[in-house]
């Protein structure tokens, strides 16, 4: 993935911290514990303390953050970031940053919320599914597959997202007041100094070894005036020349590792959203069973099928979209993928439905898991 920077000023690359989007990784750590074995005790610890409704209520709406992370949770970054009300970056609590969020008109808000589970046009750009009647169609054909839940929301929030919305911001202040009040207090300092020490390493040594610091897989091509971000995604954003304003954001996440997170959507600023540690993990025993694994993963596309296997349950269909290849191609991967028990499989009525098993990739070590993650 790729940021152009050229002609972007030092002062519009920014370090930065956000309850929102804190709170939004943390709730995918709840929903996701297998994506984050290193937060196992704090997700164990909350998910027994969360009351029956609170619990009930989150899954109405965990596709926001259980298989991807919606740009809802970064709504600084379309706001304009020049002229009268200009926005930079984001709130300095959580309340600060929901104002934020409610800034952003039914259009934006409905679109940043199913544009990646439930539409194929994350960097198409053009109308919403509020207006366009095709499009509502295919959102909601997408929504079948991730099951019923899933197109309850999805139908509630395209007949009435003023009141879907008034419903998640509700939800978000409940989990504040439920857990992430006393989470964020904790987390917070240990960002803030990280945000502070980046910045500090920006003005006295400059972008790339700032970017170093985020990430290895985070690199500056000074030449090309780009940031390149090594993930298993081909994308392409730009810094400058935005209708929201020019910039970038670097935010730091307490709860993010393995996830490293680029928001590269048309008319948003680009945000790369870092994890501040990264922990060890234990790697597999079994010799015979690892050269079965890696002989499996060793195929470009079951790689780049296993990126998406990793967020979300896919159907073949699914899968055959995604990449532009066909169906009976999709099989023929997920065959090799499940006979090395890299693949967990359910139906949903007509649905059948492809995992990744995280457990059994987590053993072959942390770099793997990073990588298709990230």
């Amino acid at each position: 993935m790729s940021i152009d920077i050229k002609g972007l000023p030092a002062e519009r690359v920014d370090f930065a911290i956000s309850p929102l989007a804190e709170l939004g990784m943390a709730l995918h750590v709840l929903s996701e514990p297998n994506h984050h074995p290193a937060q196992h005790n704090w997700a164990t610890a909350i998910a027994a303390g969360l009351k029956p409704d609170l619990a009930d209520r989150l899954t109405e709406a965990d596709f926001l953050w259980r298989s991807t992370f919606a740009d809802i949770f970064l709504p600084f970054a379309v706001l304009p970031a020049e002229g009268p009300g200009a926005v930079r970056g984001p709130g300095a609590t959580l309340a600060e940053d929901l104002d934020l969020l409610d800034r952003l008109d039914d259009e934006r808000f409905v679109t940043a919320a199913l544009e990646i589970t439930c539409s194929t046009g994350y960097t198409a750009g053009g109308p919403s599914p509020l207006v366009d009647p095709a499009l509502r169609t295919r959102v909601l054909d997408l929504a079948a597959a991730r099951g019923p839940k899933q197109v309850e929301f999805a139908t509630r929030l395209l007949d009435d997202p003023g009141t879907v919305r008034r419903w998640i911001r509700r939800l978000f202040e409940d989990c504040d007041e439920a857990f992430f009040a006393d989470t964020w207090n904790r987390v917070r300092v240990q960002l803030a100094a990280d945000a502070r020490h980046k910045t500090e390493l920006l003005r006295r040594r400059g972008l790339p070894d700032a970017l170093r610091s985020v990430s290895d897989a985070v690199t500056l091509d000074e030449e090309a005036g780009q940031i390149r971000v090594d993930k298993l995604a081909a994308a392409r954003t730009s810094a400058v020349h935005r209708e929201s304003g020019d910039g970038l954001t670097l935010m730091a996440s307490h709860f993010g590792w393995p996830h490293l997170l680029v928001l590269y959507a048309p008319g948003w600023r680009p945000v790369i959203h870092y994890p501040v540690s990264t922990p060890e993990l234990p790697s597999a025993g079994s010799t015979e069973l690892l050269q079965l694994r890696f002989e499996a993963l060793a195929h470009p596309m079951r790689m780049r099928l296993c990126r998406l296997l990793a967020r979300t349950p896919q159907t073949t269909g699914e899968l055959a979209d995604a990449y532009n290849i066909t169906a009976p191609e999709v099989s023929r991967h997920l065959t090799v993928l499940k006979k090395a028990g890299l693949l967990t499989t359910r139906r949903r009525g007509r649905y059948v439905l492809h995992q990744l098993d995280m457990t059994v990739v987590a053993r072959l070590g942390s770099d793997f898991l990073e990588g298709v993650l990230r």
